[in-house]
Protein backbone atom coordinates (compact mmCIF):
# COMPACT_ATOMS: atom_id res chain seq x y z
CA UNK A 1 0.00 0.00 0.00
CA UNK A 2 3.05 2.29 0.95
CA UNK A 3 4.47 1.64 -2.45
CA UNK A 4 1.06 2.18 -4.09
CA UNK A 5 0.67 6.05 -3.51
CA UNK A 6 4.69 6.71 -4.88
CA UNK A 7 3.56 5.34 -7.89
CA UNK A 8 0.32 6.50 -8.47
CA UNK A 9 1.88 10.35 -7.69
CA UNK A 10 4.47 8.85 -10.43
CA UNK A 11 1.90 8.20 -12.81
CA UNK A 12 -0.27 11.42 -12.17
CA UNK A 13 3.28 13.18 -12.72
CA UNK A 14 4.32 11.22 -16.10
CA UNK A 15 0.56 12.04 -17.53
CA UNK A 16 1.20 16.19 -16.69
CA UNK A 17 4.30 16.02 -18.36
CA UNK A 18 2.97 14.07 -21.64
CA UNK A 19 -0.18 16.68 -21.44
CA UNK A 20 2.40 19.90 -21.57
CA UNK A 21 4.65 17.94 -24.23
CA UNK A 22 1.59 17.35 -26.39
CA UNK A 23 0.38 21.15 -25.73
CA UNK A 24 3.99 22.57 -26.53
CA UNK A 25 4.04 20.57 -29.87
CA UNK A 26 0.66 21.89 -30.88
CA UNK A 27 2.15 25.44 -29.70
CA UNK A 28 4.56 25.19 -31.70
CA UNK A 29 3.13 23.42 -35.12
CA UNK A 30 0.30 26.80 -34.29
CA UNK A 31 3.25 29.45 -34.29
CA UNK A 32 5.00 28.27 -36.93
CA UNK A 33 1.84 28.50 -39.27
CA UNK A 34 0.94 32.22 -38.24
CA UNK A 35 2.62 34.76 -39.65
CA UNK A 36 0.44 37.77 -38.65
CA UNK A 37 2.17 39.30 -35.49
CA UNK A 38 -1.31 40.07 -33.76
CA UNK A 39 -2.71 36.30 -35.19
CA UNK A 40 0.63 35.06 -34.03
CA UNK A 41 0.06 37.04 -30.38
CA UNK A 42 -2.81 36.04 -29.73
CA UNK A 43 -2.42 32.64 -30.48
CA UNK A 44 0.07 32.40 -28.02
CA UNK A 45 -1.67 34.16 -24.74
CA UNK A 46 -4.72 32.02 -25.46
CA UNK A 47 -3.12 28.29 -25.72
CA UNK A 48 -0.51 29.54 -22.67
CA UNK A 49 -3.49 30.67 -20.72
CA UNK A 50 -5.29 26.93 -21.38
CA UNK A 51 -2.00 24.58 -20.81
CA UNK A 52 -1.31 26.54 -17.73
CA UNK A 53 -5.02 26.58 -16.80
CA UNK A 54 -4.49 30.60 -15.76
CA UNK A 55 -6.70 33.33 -15.95
CA UNK A 56 -4.39 35.37 -17.77
CA UNK A 57 -1.91 35.60 -20.32
CA UNK A 58 0.15 38.77 -21.46
CA UNK A 59 2.35 39.59 -23.93
CA UNK A 60 4.71 42.87 -23.81
CA UNK A 61 7.11 43.90 -26.25
CA UNK A 62 10.12 46.34 -26.73
CA UNK A 63 9.18 49.70 -28.22
CA UNK A 64 11.58 50.48 -31.08
CA UNK A 65 13.73 52.60 -28.68
CA UNK A 66 14.34 49.37 -26.47
CA UNK A 67 13.46 51.17 -23.21
CA UNK A 68 9.72 50.33 -23.22
CA UNK A 69 7.54 47.03 -22.47
CA UNK A 70 4.22 47.98 -24.58
CA UNK A 71 1.23 45.67 -23.88
CA UNK A 72 0.55 43.61 -27.14
CA UNK A 73 -1.52 41.14 -26.58
CA UNK A 74 -3.90 39.35 -23.04
CA UNK A 75 -6.64 37.39 -22.45
CA UNK A 76 -7.39 38.53 -18.89
CA UNK A 77 -6.52 42.23 -18.72
CA UNK A 78 -8.14 45.15 -19.69
CA UNK A 79 -8.84 45.14 -23.90
CA UNK A 80 -8.30 48.52 -24.03
CA UNK A 81 -4.70 48.70 -22.41
CA UNK A 82 -3.52 46.74 -25.43
CA UNK A 83 -0.96 49.31 -27.54
CA UNK A 84 -1.38 51.29 -24.93
CA UNK A 85 0.08 49.73 -21.45
CA UNK A 86 4.01 50.84 -21.22
CA UNK A 87 6.51 49.43 -18.34
CA UNK A 88 9.89 51.15 -18.69
CA UNK A 89 12.35 48.10 -18.79
CA UNK A 90 13.29 46.58 -15.69
CA UNK A 91 10.03 48.52 -14.02
CA UNK A 92 7.91 46.19 -12.19
CA UNK A 93 8.12 42.49 -12.20
CA UNK A 94 7.84 41.46 -15.96
CA UNK A 95 9.90 44.64 -16.46
CA UNK A 96 12.58 42.80 -14.22
CA UNK A 97 12.44 39.70 -15.96
CA UNK A 98 13.10 41.12 -19.00
CA UNK A 99 15.91 43.30 -18.05
CA UNK A 100 17.60 40.35 -15.98
CA UNK A 101 16.97 37.71 -18.78
CA UNK A 102 15.34 35.46 -16.13
CA UNK A 103 11.96 33.96 -14.49
CA UNK A 104 10.29 35.80 -11.93
CA UNK A 105 7.17 33.95 -9.90
CA UNK A 106 5.41 35.91 -6.50
CA UNK A 107 2.65 34.11 -5.36
CA UNK A 108 1.09 37.83 -4.03
CA UNK A 109 2.47 40.16 -6.65
CA UNK A 110 1.23 43.15 -5.19
CA UNK A 111 3.04 42.27 -1.58
CA UNK A 112 6.58 42.72 -3.44
CA UNK A 113 8.54 45.60 -3.71
CA UNK A 114 9.08 45.57 -7.78
CA UNK A 115 5.52 45.03 -8.36
CA UNK A 116 4.00 48.15 -10.60
CA UNK A 117 0.51 48.59 -10.91
CA UNK A 118 -1.05 50.11 -14.46
CA UNK A 119 -4.47 51.57 -14.01
CA UNK A 120 -5.82 50.98 -17.47
CA UNK A 121 -4.76 47.16 -17.33
CA UNK A 122 -7.35 46.94 -14.58
CA UNK A 123 -4.88 44.06 -13.09
CA UNK A 124 -5.99 44.77 -9.03
CA UNK A 125 -8.24 41.55 -9.72
CA UNK A 126 -5.41 39.26 -9.87
CA UNK A 127 -3.14 37.89 -7.25
CA UNK A 128 -0.44 35.58 -7.70
CA UNK A 129 2.61 36.42 -11.38
CA UNK A 130 4.78 34.64 -12.97
CA UNK A 131 6.84 36.19 -15.68
CA UNK A 132 10.06 35.19 -17.82
CA UNK A 133 11.63 37.02 -20.41
CA UNK A 134 11.54 36.14 -24.37
CA UNK A 135 14.84 36.15 -25.79
CA UNK A 136 15.52 35.24 -29.61
CA UNK A 137 19.41 34.75 -30.31
CA UNK A 138 20.61 36.14 -27.33
CA UNK A 139 18.58 39.37 -27.55
CA UNK A 140 15.60 40.31 -25.38
CA UNK A 141 12.75 41.51 -27.31
CA UNK A 142 9.92 41.35 -24.84
CA UNK A 143 8.06 39.11 -21.43
CA UNK A 144 5.27 37.01 -21.10
CA UNK A 145 3.70 36.73 -17.61
CA UNK A 146 0.89 34.55 -16.58
CA UNK A 147 -1.62 35.53 -13.31
CA UNK A 148 -4.38 34.41 -11.31
CA UNK A 149 -6.68 35.47 -9.31
CA UNK A 150 -6.35 33.85 -6.47
CA UNK A 151 -3.04 33.29 -4.34
CA UNK A 152 -0.61 30.56 -5.94
CA UNK A 153 2.90 29.43 -5.57
CA UNK A 154 4.40 28.59 -8.65
CA UNK A 155 6.47 25.00 -8.70
CA UNK A 156 9.42 24.59 -10.79
CA UNK A 157 7.53 22.78 -13.31
CA UNK A 158 5.35 25.36 -14.02
CA UNK A 159 7.98 28.31 -14.69
CA UNK A 160 9.51 25.76 -16.91
CA UNK A 161 6.77 25.28 -18.60
CA UNK A 162 6.51 28.86 -19.41
CA UNK A 163 9.95 29.13 -20.33
CA UNK A 164 9.81 26.80 -23.01
CA UNK A 165 6.48 28.32 -24.15
CA UNK A 166 8.55 31.90 -24.39
CA UNK A 167 11.25 30.04 -26.23
CA UNK A 168 9.12 28.57 -28.54
CA UNK A 169 7.12 31.81 -28.72
CA UNK A 170 10.35 34.37 -28.85
CA UNK A 171 11.66 33.35 -32.27
CA UNK A 172 7.97 33.17 -33.42
CA UNK A 173 7.37 36.60 -32.84
CA UNK A 174 10.53 37.61 -34.45
CA UNK A 175 9.35 35.95 -37.75
CA UNK A 176 5.78 38.08 -37.24
CA UNK A 177 7.58 41.16 -36.65
CA UNK A 178 9.70 40.83 -39.53
CA UNK A 179 6.93 39.60 -41.53
CA UNK A 180 4.68 42.87 -40.22
CA UNK A 181 7.58 45.20 -41.03
CA UNK A 182 7.55 44.16 -44.18
CA UNK A 183 4.09 44.79 -45.06
CA UNK A 184 4.55 47.77 -43.68
CA UNK A 185 7.26 48.82 -46.18
CA UNK A 186 4.99 47.64 -48.86
CA UNK A 187 1.99 49.84 -48.20
CA UNK A 188 4.72 52.74 -47.24
CA UNK A 189 6.24 52.09 -50.47
CA UNK A 190 2.79 51.79 -52.39
CA UNK A 191 1.80 54.88 -50.85
CA UNK A 192 5.07 56.92 -51.84
CA UNK A 193 4.26 55.58 -55.70
CA UNK A 194 0.51 56.91 -55.11
CA UNK A 195 1.49 60.04 -53.79
CA UNK A 196 4.44 60.35 -56.88
CA UNK A 197 1.90 59.48 -59.37
CA UNK A 198 -0.51 62.40 -57.91
CA UNK A 199 2.07 64.94 -57.57
CA UNK A 200 2.74 64.53 -61.41
CA UNK A 201 -0.90 64.43 -62.37
CA UNK A 202 -2.99 67.07 -64.05
CA UNK A 203 -5.25 67.68 -60.70
CA UNK A 204 -5.71 71.24 -59.34
CA UNK A 205 -2.94 72.30 -56.76
CA UNK A 206 -6.50 72.24 -54.12
CA UNK A 207 -7.58 68.46 -55.29
CA UNK A 208 -3.80 67.43 -55.53
CA UNK A 209 -3.29 68.37 -51.63
CA UNK A 210 -6.72 66.55 -50.50
CA UNK A 211 -5.63 63.47 -52.60
CA UNK A 212 -2.65 63.33 -50.31
CA UNK A 213 -4.05 64.05 -47.42
CA UNK A 214 -6.22 61.17 -47.79
CA UNK A 215 -3.27 58.51 -48.60
CA UNK A 216 -1.26 60.18 -45.37
CA UNK A 217 -3.36 59.33 -43.10
CA UNK A 218 -4.01 55.89 -44.47
CA UNK A 219 -0.66 55.05 -44.42
CA UNK A 220 0.06 56.10 -41.31
CA UNK A 221 -2.74 54.65 -39.85
CA UNK A 222 -4.09 58.11 -38.06
CA UNK A 223 -7.02 59.31 -37.13
CA UNK A 224 -6.57 62.43 -38.79
CA UNK A 225 -3.74 65.10 -41.02
CA UNK A 226 -4.39 68.29 -42.18
CA UNK A 227 -1.88 70.63 -44.06
CA UNK A 228 -0.97 73.89 -43.56
CA UNK A 229 0.37 76.51 -46.08
CA UNK A 230 1.87 79.89 -44.77
CA UNK A 231 0.88 82.41 -45.86
CA UNK A 232 3.69 85.04 -45.84
CA UNK A 233 2.28 88.22 -46.51
CA UNK A 234 0.08 87.60 -43.15
CA UNK A 235 2.85 85.14 -41.38
CA UNK A 236 0.24 82.65 -40.76
CA UNK A 237 -0.64 79.29 -41.50
CA UNK A 238 -3.58 78.48 -43.70
CA UNK A 239 -5.67 75.42 -43.54
CA UNK A 240 -5.53 74.07 -47.28
CA UNK A 241 -6.38 70.29 -47.08
CA UNK A 242 -7.77 68.18 -44.17
CA UNK A 243 -8.88 64.66 -43.48
CA UNK A 244 -10.70 63.31 -40.24
CA UNK A 245 -11.69 66.46 -38.96
CA UNK A 246 -14.44 68.89 -38.52
CA UNK A 247 -14.71 71.40 -41.23
CA UNK A 248 -14.90 74.03 -37.89
CA UNK A 249 -11.20 73.40 -37.93
CA UNK A 250 -10.73 75.39 -41.07
CA UNK A 251 -12.57 78.58 -39.18
CA UNK A 252 -10.14 78.14 -35.97
CA UNK A 253 -8.17 81.67 -35.35
CA UNK A 254 -5.19 81.25 -37.68
CA UNK A 255 -1.96 80.49 -36.11
CA UNK A 256 0.91 82.23 -36.20
CA UNK A 257 5.10 81.61 -37.21
CA UNK A 258 6.16 80.94 -33.98
CA UNK A 259 3.17 80.42 -32.12
CA UNK A 260 2.20 77.04 -31.25
CA UNK A 261 3.81 74.27 -32.39
CA UNK A 262 2.76 74.14 -36.04
CA UNK A 263 4.11 77.66 -35.58
CA UNK A 264 7.24 76.50 -34.10
CA UNK A 265 7.58 73.93 -36.62
CA UNK A 266 7.03 76.87 -39.26
CA UNK A 267 9.87 79.10 -38.02
CA UNK A 268 12.53 76.33 -36.74
CA UNK A 269 12.31 74.15 -39.92
CA UNK A 270 12.20 71.43 -37.30
CA UNK A 271 9.61 68.26 -36.62
CA UNK A 272 7.66 68.48 -33.47
CA UNK A 273 5.98 64.48 -31.99
CA UNK A 274 4.02 65.39 -28.80
CA UNK A 275 2.32 62.47 -26.94
CA UNK A 276 -1.32 64.38 -25.76
CA UNK A 277 -2.03 67.50 -27.29
CA UNK A 278 -4.56 67.36 -24.97
CA UNK A 279 -2.18 68.81 -21.68
CA UNK A 280 0.53 70.34 -24.32
CA UNK A 281 0.00 74.46 -23.58
CA UNK A 282 2.13 74.70 -26.90
CA UNK A 283 -0.89 73.79 -28.60
CA UNK A 284 -3.91 76.26 -29.34
CA UNK A 285 -6.91 74.24 -30.18
CA UNK A 286 -6.54 72.03 -27.23
CA UNK A 287 -10.70 72.09 -26.51
CA UNK A 288 -11.04 71.52 -30.03
CA UNK A 289 -8.56 68.16 -29.64
CA UNK A 290 -10.59 67.92 -27.12
CA UNK A 291 -13.93 67.47 -28.61
CA UNK A 292 -12.56 65.73 -31.73
CA UNK A 293 -10.71 62.83 -29.68
CA UNK A 294 -6.92 64.06 -31.05
CA UNK A 295 -4.43 62.92 -29.15
CA UNK A 296 -0.62 62.07 -30.27
CA UNK A 297 0.78 64.54 -33.18
CA UNK A 298 3.43 64.40 -35.27
CA UNK A 299 3.90 67.93 -36.89
CA UNK A 300 6.69 68.05 -39.42
CA UNK A 301 8.08 71.27 -41.82
CA UNK A 302 7.40 71.24 -45.75
CA UNK A 303 10.24 72.45 -47.14
CA UNK A 304 11.54 73.48 -50.23
CA UNK A 305 15.20 74.32 -50.70
CA UNK A 306 15.70 75.65 -47.05
CA UNK A 307 12.56 77.45 -47.32
CA UNK A 308 9.16 76.58 -44.75
CA UNK A 309 6.19 76.74 -47.26
CA UNK A 310 3.87 75.22 -44.54
CA UNK A 311 3.47 72.08 -42.04
CA UNK A 312 1.99 68.67 -42.16
CA UNK A 313 0.03 67.46 -39.39
CA UNK A 314 -0.77 63.53 -37.97
CA UNK A 315 -2.84 63.16 -35.55
CA UNK A 316 -3.88 59.91 -33.50
CA UNK A 317 -6.97 59.06 -31.29
CA UNK A 318 -4.60 57.30 -28.45
CA UNK A 319 -1.46 58.69 -26.96
CA UNK A 320 1.10 57.01 -29.26
CA UNK A 321 5.07 57.33 -29.54
CA UNK A 322 5.79 58.01 -33.09
CA UNK A 323 9.13 55.45 -34.26
CA UNK A 324 11.42 56.52 -36.79
CA UNK A 325 10.28 54.43 -39.17
CA UNK A 326 6.99 56.71 -39.05
CA UNK A 327 8.56 59.83 -38.64
CA UNK A 328 10.94 59.09 -41.66
CA UNK A 329 8.10 57.42 -43.79
CA UNK A 330 5.68 60.89 -43.05
CA UNK A 331 8.73 63.50 -43.56
CA UNK A 332 9.25 61.59 -46.90
CA UNK A 333 5.51 62.29 -47.69
CA UNK A 334 5.84 65.79 -46.50
CA UNK A 335 9.61 66.12 -48.95
CA UNK A 336 7.39 64.94 -51.94
CA UNK A 337 4.21 66.97 -51.38
CA UNK A 338 6.30 70.21 -50.99
CA UNK A 339 7.99 69.68 -53.99
CA UNK A 340 4.60 69.16 -55.56
CA UNK A 341 3.33 72.29 -54.04
CA UNK A 342 6.57 74.40 -55.49
CA UNK A 343 5.68 72.65 -59.23
CA UNK A 344 2.46 73.53 -59.51
CA UNK A 345 3.13 77.29 -57.85
CA UNK A 346 5.63 77.43 -61.26
CA UNK A 347 2.96 76.00 -63.36
CA UNK A 348 0.24 78.53 -62.34
CA UNK A 349 2.82 81.37 -62.46
CA UNK A 350 4.13 80.88 -65.87
CA UNK A 351 0.03 80.32 -67.01
CA UNK A 352 -0.60 83.91 -64.73
CA UNK A 353 2.09 85.68 -66.81
CA UNK A 354 0.80 84.44 -70.30
CA UNK A 355 -2.81 85.16 -69.10
CA UNK A 356 -1.96 88.96 -68.11
CA UNK A 357 0.25 88.94 -71.39
CA UNK A 358 -2.81 88.26 -73.69
CA UNK A 359 -4.77 90.77 -71.05
CA UNK A 360 -2.51 93.20 -71.42
CA UNK A 361 -2.16 93.25 -74.87
CA UNK A 362 -5.89 93.70 -75.60
CA UNK A 363 -6.26 96.66 -72.91
CA UNK A 364 -3.34 98.40 -74.73
CA UNK A 365 -5.34 97.78 -77.66
CA UNK A 366 -8.12 99.28 -76.21
CA UNK A 367 -6.29 102.30 -74.90
CA UNK A 368 -5.21 102.92 -78.86
CA UNK A 369 -8.52 102.80 -79.87
CA UNK A 370 -9.97 105.13 -77.53
CA UNK A 371 -7.38 108.01 -77.92
CA UNK A 372 -7.45 107.39 -81.87
CA UNK A 373 -11.26 108.66 -81.05
CA UNK A 374 -10.01 111.55 -79.34
CA UNK A 375 -8.03 113.05 -81.83
CA UNK A 376 -10.94 112.20 -84.72
CA UNK A 377 -13.01 114.73 -82.76
CA UNK A 378 -11.15 117.67 -83.40
CA UNK A 379 -11.68 119.51 -80.24
CA UNK A 380 -10.43 122.60 -79.34
CA UNK A 381 -9.71 122.06 -75.66
CA UNK A 382 -6.75 122.34 -73.66
CA UNK A 383 -4.33 119.67 -73.70
CA UNK A 384 -4.61 119.27 -69.96
CA UNK A 385 -8.17 118.07 -70.24
CA UNK A 386 -6.75 115.80 -73.10
CA UNK A 387 -4.74 114.35 -71.02
CA UNK A 388 -7.20 114.58 -68.02
CA UNK A 389 -9.64 112.21 -70.25
CA UNK A 390 -7.48 109.89 -71.52
CA UNK A 391 -5.31 109.31 -68.14
CA UNK A 392 -9.05 108.47 -66.54
CA UNK A 393 -9.93 106.10 -69.10
CA UNK A 394 -6.32 104.15 -68.61
CA UNK A 395 -7.17 104.04 -64.60
CA UNK A 396 -10.25 102.34 -65.54
CA UNK A 397 -8.72 99.47 -67.30
CA UNK A 398 -6.21 99.57 -64.19
CA UNK A 399 -9.06 99.51 -61.36
CA UNK A 400 -10.17 95.88 -63.23
CA UNK A 401 -6.18 94.79 -62.62
CA UNK A 402 -6.23 95.61 -59.21
CA UNK A 403 -9.32 94.09 -58.30
CA UNK A 404 -7.78 91.28 -60.50
CA UNK A 405 -5.05 91.13 -58.32
CA UNK A 406 -7.05 90.71 -54.97
CA UNK A 407 -9.47 88.04 -56.42
CA UNK A 408 -8.03 85.53 -58.56
CA UNK A 409 -7.41 85.56 -62.37
CA UNK A 410 -11.14 84.75 -63.31
CA UNK A 411 -14.06 86.93 -61.96
CA UNK A 412 -14.29 90.62 -61.50
CA UNK A 413 -16.97 91.83 -58.19
CA UNK A 414 -18.47 94.67 -60.32
CA UNK A 415 -19.04 96.74 -57.30
CA UNK A 416 -16.14 97.12 -56.02
CA UNK A 417 -14.59 97.91 -59.25
CA UNK A 418 -17.06 100.52 -60.22
CA UNK A 419 -16.23 102.13 -56.72
CA UNK A 420 -12.47 102.33 -57.61
CA UNK A 421 -13.32 103.61 -61.23
CA UNK A 422 -16.20 105.93 -60.11
CA UNK A 423 -14.25 107.10 -57.13
CA UNK A 424 -10.69 107.82 -59.33
CA UNK A 425 -12.61 110.02 -61.95
CA UNK A 426 -14.30 112.07 -58.78
CA UNK A 427 -10.80 112.66 -57.47
CA UNK A 428 -9.18 113.51 -60.65
CA UNK A 429 -11.69 115.75 -61.60
CA UNK A 430 -13.12 117.55 -58.86
CA UNK A 431 -12.41 121.05 -58.18
CA UNK A 432 -10.03 121.61 -54.77
CA UNK A 433 -13.15 124.52 -53.14
CA UNK A 434 -15.90 121.39 -54.90
CA UNK A 435 -17.45 119.25 -52.81
CA UNK A 436 -19.20 115.98 -54.65
CA UNK A 437 -20.86 113.17 -52.56
CA UNK A 438 -20.40 109.94 -54.59
CA UNK A 439 -22.41 106.67 -53.64
CA UNK A 440 -22.30 102.72 -54.73
CA UNK A 441 -25.57 100.86 -54.05
CA UNK A 442 -27.60 97.96 -54.63
CA UNK A 443 -26.28 94.07 -54.63
CA UNK A 444 -23.03 93.15 -56.42
CA UNK A 445 -22.48 90.38 -59.12
CA UNK A 446 -19.45 89.14 -61.36
CA UNK A 447 -17.85 89.62 -64.50
CA UNK A 448 -15.30 88.02 -66.64
CA UNK A 449 -12.16 90.62 -66.86
CA UNK A 450 -13.08 91.18 -70.66
CA UNK A 451 -16.69 92.56 -70.51
CA UNK A 452 -15.58 94.55 -66.77
CA UNK A 453 -12.85 96.44 -68.37
CA UNK A 454 -15.57 97.50 -71.33
CA UNK A 455 -18.04 98.27 -68.19
CA UNK A 456 -15.45 100.20 -66.62
CA UNK A 457 -14.40 102.22 -69.30
CA UNK A 458 -18.48 102.75 -69.99
CA UNK A 459 -18.85 104.07 -66.29
CA UNK A 460 -15.43 106.16 -66.62
CA UNK A 461 -17.43 107.89 -69.67
CA UNK A 462 -20.36 108.18 -67.82
CA UNK A 463 -19.12 109.74 -64.74
CA UNK A 464 -16.62 111.41 -66.44
CA UNK A 465 -19.53 113.70 -68.68
CA UNK A 466 -21.59 114.40 -65.13
CA UNK A 467 -18.14 116.07 -63.86
CA UNK A 468 -17.77 117.79 -66.77
CA UNK A 469 -21.53 119.26 -67.37
CA UNK A 470 -23.53 118.65 -64.61
CA UNK A 471 -22.51 120.64 -62.11
CA UNK A 472 -21.71 123.58 -64.05
CA UNK A 473 -22.09 127.01 -61.82
CA UNK A 474 -22.23 124.78 -58.17
CA UNK A 475 -19.83 123.47 -55.67
CA UNK A 476 -21.84 120.53 -54.70
CA UNK A 477 -23.24 117.90 -56.09
CA UNK A 478 -23.86 113.97 -56.21
CA UNK A 479 -23.18 111.05 -58.41
CA UNK A 480 -24.92 107.74 -57.48
CA UNK A 481 -23.96 104.59 -59.24
CA UNK A 482 -26.68 101.59 -58.62
CA UNK A 483 -26.63 97.72 -59.05
CA UNK A 484 -29.95 96.67 -59.89
CA UNK A 485 -30.90 93.21 -61.87
CA UNK A 486 -33.59 91.80 -64.18
CA UNK A 487 -34.61 88.15 -64.97
CA UNK A 488 -32.10 88.02 -68.05
CA UNK A 489 -30.47 91.46 -67.29
CA UNK A 490 -28.24 93.12 -64.88
CA UNK A 491 -29.13 96.69 -64.78
CA UNK A 492 -25.96 99.78 -63.73
CA UNK A 493 -27.36 103.24 -63.05
CA UNK A 494 -25.59 106.33 -63.14
CA UNK A 495 -27.61 108.95 -61.56
CA UNK A 496 -26.31 112.83 -60.79
CA UNK A 497 -28.41 116.07 -59.29
CA UNK A 498 -27.10 118.31 -62.05
CA UNK A 499 -28.37 120.49 -64.69
CA UNK A 500 -29.65 117.36 -66.88
CA UNK A 501 -28.22 117.06 -70.31
CA UNK A 502 -26.79 119.14 -72.66
CA UNK A 503 -28.41 120.28 -75.74
CA UNK A 504 -29.02 117.10 -77.87
CA UNK A 505 -27.54 118.56 -81.43
CA UNK A 506 -24.23 118.69 -79.85
CA UNK A 507 -23.52 114.90 -79.19
CA UNK A 508 -20.67 114.46 -76.73
CA UNK A 509 -18.06 111.90 -77.70
CA UNK A 510 -17.12 110.37 -74.65
CA UNK A 511 -21.60 109.48 -74.68
CA UNK A 512 -20.55 108.15 -78.11
CA UNK A 513 -17.99 106.13 -77.14
CA UNK A 514 -20.05 105.07 -74.22
CA UNK A 515 -22.80 104.09 -76.09
CA UNK A 516 -20.85 101.90 -78.99
CA UNK A 517 -19.08 99.90 -75.90
CA UNK A 518 -22.39 99.02 -74.65
CA UNK A 519 -23.78 97.92 -78.21
CA UNK A 520 -20.82 96.14 -79.08
CA UNK A 521 -18.88 94.58 -76.60
CA UNK A 522 -21.69 94.28 -74.16
CA UNK A 523 -24.61 93.15 -76.59
CA UNK A 524 -26.38 95.77 -74.31
CA UNK A 525 -28.21 99.31 -74.93
CA UNK A 526 -27.59 102.61 -72.90
CA UNK A 527 -30.51 105.37 -72.35
CA UNK A 528 -30.14 108.52 -70.82
CA UNK A 529 -33.22 110.04 -68.73
CA UNK A 530 -33.66 113.90 -68.05
CA UNK A 531 -35.45 114.00 -64.77
CA UNK A 532 -34.07 116.39 -62.07
CA UNK A 533 -30.41 115.55 -63.03
CA UNK A 534 -29.49 112.77 -65.71
CA UNK A 535 -29.73 109.18 -65.29
CA UNK A 536 -27.88 106.83 -67.89
CA UNK A 537 -28.96 102.94 -67.24
CA UNK A 538 -26.84 100.04 -68.78
CA UNK A 539 -28.90 97.13 -69.56
CA UNK A 540 -26.41 94.10 -70.43
CA UNK A 541 -27.30 90.34 -70.79
CA UNK A 542 -27.15 88.44 -67.52
CA UNK A 543 -25.28 85.45 -69.69
CA UNK A 544 -22.10 87.97 -69.60
CA UNK A 545 -21.27 86.62 -66.01
CA UNK A 546 -20.64 82.98 -67.26
CA UNK A 547 -18.74 84.25 -70.47
CA UNK A 548 -14.91 82.78 -70.90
Amino acid sequence: MDRAQPMQELERELQQKVAQLAALREIGRAINAAWELKATLDLITRRTAEVMDVDSCSIYLLDESGQFLVLKATTGLAGAAVGHARLRLGEGLTGWAAQQGQAVAVADAAGDPRYKYLPETGERLFCSLLAVPLVNQGRVIGAVNVQTRSYHEYTSDEVELLSLIADLAAGALEKAMLYDQMQRQIAELSTLAEVSETVTSPLYPDEMLELIVEMAARVMHAKACSLLLLDEERGELVPRAIRGLNPAYRSQEPIRVGEGIAGLVAETGQLIAVDDVRHDRRYRYRAFARQEGLCSLLCVPLRVRERVIGVFNCYTGEPHHFTREEIALFSTLANQTALAIENARLATSAAVVREMHHRIKNNLQSVIMLLRLQMAEGRHVPPEELLQEAINRVQSIAAVHEVLSHRGLQMVDVKELLARVAGGVVQNMAPSDSHIELSIEGETFALPSRPATTLALVINELVQNAMEHAFVGRDRGRIAVELGQEEEHWLIAVRDDGVGLPDASAPQSGLQIAETLVAEDLHGELRFERREGTTATIRIPRQLSGAA
